[in-house]
């Protein structure tokens, strides 16, 4: 496991890991992030723009749920996470007038999608799971539209330090509510802080979408410092 990639046997095991969180994933999530995913959720939505919009690594629907006024298509490769995705968000979609949203299993390094595909791409706190990261933002770029536009967050580091305080923060603080929640030692949210353990800081990302072929890639540590939002747009055809 690195920056770029996870290895396929640590790959399988984290699935069944996410998998085992879905009972209390928005739980311990509010508590993580001491409240504020709900704000970070809403700042992504703000800066999407309008028409078909594609999420990758939807997990159970915590922001899909939110998405008004847009074609939806909702990605996850855990047939779970697809399921209670879609009982969730299709209900608040109803309930809103809103067409139903579409879901399909599948990877970000082979997105099932024709090429130019999407107006908007997101994807949050599921990139630092990706196989492959680089693999996975090249096939971003493909389905996206001529100067449509990539939104990640996800808790990348500043620096060594400020990553040592995270791994301690989960660990510690997380892991410990978690263990009260799931009810056993042995809780799936340990992965968490496995994969922000060997995460990138926030400018190793912002260089490999520009590599990737992104441009005006941007970058923004948000409070308390546990999460960073890029964005950065495919290449305007001419």
């Amino acid at each position: 496991m690195d920056t770029q990639t996870i290895g396929e046997e640590e790959w399988n095991e984290l699935q069944k890991n996410l998998t085992e969180t879905i009972p209390v994933y928005d739980r311990v999530n509010r508590f993580a992030t001491l409240g504020q995913v709900g704000r970070w959720r809403r700042i992504v939505r703000s800066l999407l723009p309008q028409g078909r919009l594609l999420e990758i690594g939807c997990g159970p629907g915590s922001f899909a749920e939110g998405v008004e006024g847009r074609e939806l298509v909702c990605l996850d490769p855990i047939p779970e996470m697809i399921e209670v995705a879609r009982l969730r968000v299709n209900a608040e979609r109803e309930r809103r007038r809103d067409p139903p949203a579409t879901f399909v299993e599948g990877t970000a390094e082979n997105l099932p999608f024709e090429d130019n595909s999407f107006d908007s791409i997101c994807t949050l706190f599921s990139f630092r799971d990706w196989f492959d990261k680089r693999a996975g933002l090249q096939e971003s770029l493909r389905v996206l539209r001529p100067g449509a536009k990539m939104v990640i967050i996800d808790p990348a580091k500043v620096n060594r330090v400020h990553g040592l305080m995270g791994v301690l923060w989960m660990k510690i603080w997380v892991g410990a509510y978690a263990r009260f929640v799931c009810g056993k030692r042995d809780h799936p949210w340990k992965w968490l802080t496995k994969t922000y353990s060997a995460f990138g800081t926030t400018r190793d990302y912002v260089r490999m979408l520009e590599e990737v072929g992104f441009e005006n890639v941007r970058s923004r540590v948000l409070f308390p410092g546990m999460a960073t939002v890029w964005s950065g747009q495919a290449p305007d055809s001419d």
